[in-house]
């Protein structure tokens, strides 16, 4: 009996833990660790680019274009002690250029290599009138590159963490730096 009893504990009580999933808006800001997060992601985004094409610095090259400048976003590091996606993080750069319709945005890395294999391929096996023609790729003016690192300070039960990320926009054929920014968020999290 006292098995049976025991049984029925243990059922009941895995019930009350069950694990219940909410679909949120994804724009809602949650912070359960304090560490990097989505939204940490996107408002770094948002602001980095938006003080980037609102430079004067990056006009003034614009300017001296003529037209759009085409930009390829290279490599972020993440120099912090955490897991931060970093391509997940070039990705949201990526979007807020391309929406931007101040600068054109050019394929980089695998994305890249992958259009030129098609493009070989395509000389062999389509159809001669459908065929993209090799060296016709938009050269990029510019490439974003920079770095994401942190600063922790902690003291018993306190934790600060400041995430300083940093971009580099240069010039692809001079090596001229056309911007530089940083943004940082800070983050006091007590247990």
């Amino acid at each position: 009996m006292n098995r049976i009893v025991l049984l029925f504990l243990i059922v009941v009580v895995a019930a009350c833990q069950a694990r219940r999933v909410t679909r949120i808006d994804p724009s809602t800001e949650i912070d359960l660790s304090g560490r990097w997060n989505d939204t940490d992601s996107r408002k770094v985004a948002d602001q980095m680019i938006y003080d980037l094409f609102e430079s004067d610095k990056f006009k003034e090259y614009a300017k001296s274009r003529q037209g759009k400048p085409a930009i390829i976003v290279g490599t972020i590091r993440n120099k912090t002690s955490e897991h931060i996606d970093a391509d997940n993080f070039i990705k949201k750069f990526e979007v807020v250029i391309h929406n931007s319709n101040v600068a054109d945005l050019v394929e980089s890395g695998d994305f890249r290599d992958k259009l030129r294999v098609e493009r070989i391929d395509q000389q062999e096996f389509a159809d001669p009138a459908t065929v993209k023609r090799m060296g016709m790729e938009l050269g990029a003016d510019l490439m974003l590159f920079g770095e994401i690192t942190s600063e922790v300070d902690t003291y018993n039960n306190r934790r600060v963490v400041n995430y300083i990320t940093t971009l580099f926009l240069t010039d692809i054929e001079t090596n001229r730096r056309v911007w530089y920014g940083q943004n940082e968020i800070k983050k006091y999290v007590k247990n």
